[in-house]
Order: C-alpha cells, then sequence, then structure tokens
C-alpha cells in the first residue's frame, strides 16, 4: 500500500528548531531588509539622471520593500499554523508576486547588463529608460495575474502550506527556470567578453576583474538564494507523485521552509547589489569613486556590473 495516501500532509508539523529557526531569520531579515531597501529607496530618490539601470534598481527596490512588509504577517501565520483565510491568502500572494519579481528583475539587469558589454555601439539604441519602464510594467501584469490566479486555486488548508500541484510546478518553474538561464547564459557571456578585453586593454585590468568578481558574485548569490528552493519544490513534487513515508514528507516540508527562508534573504543581498550597480548610488552617498577611464569599451561597466 502506498503509504503516502495514508499520510495527511498538512497535518505533518516542522521540528521545533526548525521553527524556532524560521522565526528568527524572518525577523533578522525583516530588520535588516527594512534598514538596507529604505536606505536604497532614499538614495535612488536623490538621483536626478533616470538610466535603465536606475529603473530596474527602483523596481527591485518596490519588489524587495514589498516582501519584507509581508514578514511580519507572515512570521505570525506559520508560527500560529493559521488556517489559509483571506488576508492570508492576499499575503501569500502578495510575497510570492514580489519574490517573483525580484527574480525576473535580476534577469533583466543581467540581460541589460550583457547587451551593454557585448554590443557597446548597438545599446544606445537598444537600451533606454522608457524601454526598461515598459518591461517592468508588462512583468508587473503578467506576474500579478498569473500568481493571484494560482494562489485561488490552491486547496492548501493551513497558510503558506503549498500544495505541490502540476500547475503550481509549472508556474514555479516558469518563475526561476526561464530567469536562471537568462542569468547564466547573459553572466558568462559578459565574463567571457571581459575577459578577452585584458589582452586589448592591459592598463584597465584592475577594473575588468572587479566587474568580472561581481558578475560571478551576482550569479553566485542568486544560485544560493532560489536554486535550493526550486529544488525541493521540484522533489517534493516528485515524492507525492509517487508515494513516500510520512517521514520523509515531513523531512521534505521541514527543508521547504529553511529553503524559503534562504530564498526570502535576496531581499537583503539586492542591497549590496545596489552599491556595485551603478556609478550615481556612489555620488549620492557621496563615496568616492573609482578613477575609471572614458573609454567606449569601459563605460557600460560603469553602471552594469550588478
Amino acid at each position: 500500500m502506498n503509504e503516502s495516501s495514508n499520510c495527511n500532509v498538512t497535518s505533518l508539523g516542522l521540528y521545533h528548531h526548525v521553527r524556532l529557526m524560521e522565526f528568527v531569520l524572518y525577523n533578522l531579515i525583516f530588520f535588516f531588509g527594512a534598514l538596507f531597501n529604505v536606505l536604497a529607496l532614499w538614495v535612488f530618490c536623490k538621483m536626478k539622471k533616470w538610466t535603465e539601470t536606475r529603473v530596474y534598481a527602483i523596481n527591485l527596490v518596490f519588489a524587495d520593500c514589498f516582501v519584507v512588509c509581508t514578514l511580519p504577517f507572515m512570521t505570525y501565520f506559520l508560527w500560529n499554523k493559521s488556517a489559509r483565510g483571506e488576508l492570508c491568502q492576499f499575503i501569500e500572494a502578495m510575497y510570492l508576486i514580489n519574490m517573483v519579481m525580484s527574480i525576473y528583475i535580476i534577469s533583466f539587469i543581467s540581460i541589460d547588463r550583457y547587451i551593454a558589454i557585448k554590443y557597446p555601439l548597438k545599446a544606445r539604441t537598444l537600451r533606454s529608460p522608457s524601454k526598461a519602464a515598459l518591461l517592468c510594467g508588462l512583468l508587473w501584469v503578467s506576474v500579478i495575474i498569473g500568481v493571484t490566479s494560482d494562489c485561488q486555486q490552491r486547496q492548501a488548508a493551513l497558510c503558506f502550506d503549498s500544495d505541490t500541484t502540476a500547475p503550481t510546478l509549472s508556474l514555479f518553474c516558469l518563475g526561476f527556470t526561464l530567469p536562471l538561464v537568462i542569468s547564466t547564459i547573459c553572466s558568462t557571456v559578459a565574463i567571457r567578453n571581459l575577459k578577452g578585453h585584458l589582452s586589448t586593454n592591459p592598463s584597465d585590468k584592475k577594473l575588468i576583474q572587479r566587474a568580472v568578481h561581481i558578475i560571478y558574485a551576482n550569479l553566485i548569490s542568486f544560485l544560493i538564494c532560489f536554486l535550493p528552493a526550486y529544488l525541493v519544490v521540484l522533489a517534493k513534487f516528485i515524492i507525492q507523485s509517487v508515494g513516500a513515508t510520512c517521514f520523509l514528507l515531513q523531512v521534505v516540508k521541514n527543508f521547504s521552509s529553511v529553503t524559503r527562508c534562504i530564498a526570502t534573504s535576496n531581499c537583503c543581498l539586492d542591497s549590496v547589489c545596489y552599491y556595485f550597480m551603478t556609478k550615481e548610488f556612489h555620488e549620492a552617498l557621496l563615496l568616492p569613486k573609482p578613477a575609471l577611464k572614458k573609454t567606449d569599451q569601459i563605460q557600460p561597466l560603469q553602471t552594469h556590473t550588478c
């Protein structure tokens, strides 16, 4: 007999140390996320010149701020094992919408950086603040419609307790797999092109190496934050489909809670990205700028190293 058929997944609880860790981490993420993102929003509002990077960054700040706003409610619902009422569904939708927005905006930044580095001459026609704003607007509408529809169809009894169905998995894969492929390809090509500049621009070696290290760091942080959550959701779907013991289902559920905390921490790490994203951020904070040579090849690196 399939043991999982007699196992009520909803009734499976988290281990006490996992619940405690979840409670502590969400409170820490809320504190630092609110602090960093409010500072970032204040700095970007001081800037006078609109650039593509600034458009993406502000949308990313707003998405992260909305995620941070959901954390007190999320912590309360999870700690008290609240039923999935209307308020819970709203907070769930708000959380998921802005998490998906963060992932896709990061991929948009990767594309924008790729164009600036790979095609510096064509970049002037391919890129503009208005085009970036249009892309972000279309993304907001698409994500809100998709996530809201999915949240309304969920049958989970408890708040933030995912019932990993095929439609939910499909939406989750679309919300992560496509941005992952885009970010990986764009970052890899950008790094390869930057390294190619080392032989032709030895005087700019430090600047190019710095840009390469930042791209590596951005890609690694993206994978560390979101890849574990994606793999656990995939594993949970497979286990529920083929059947498993209650013990295995409970282990996966606990891992799912941990990886969700890790994914949520991205709203804090994005703030570190803002510092490296644009030279205007340095100017707004009255920090000294690194001496950069004004060449056509290096110009894109000033504002697209995140």
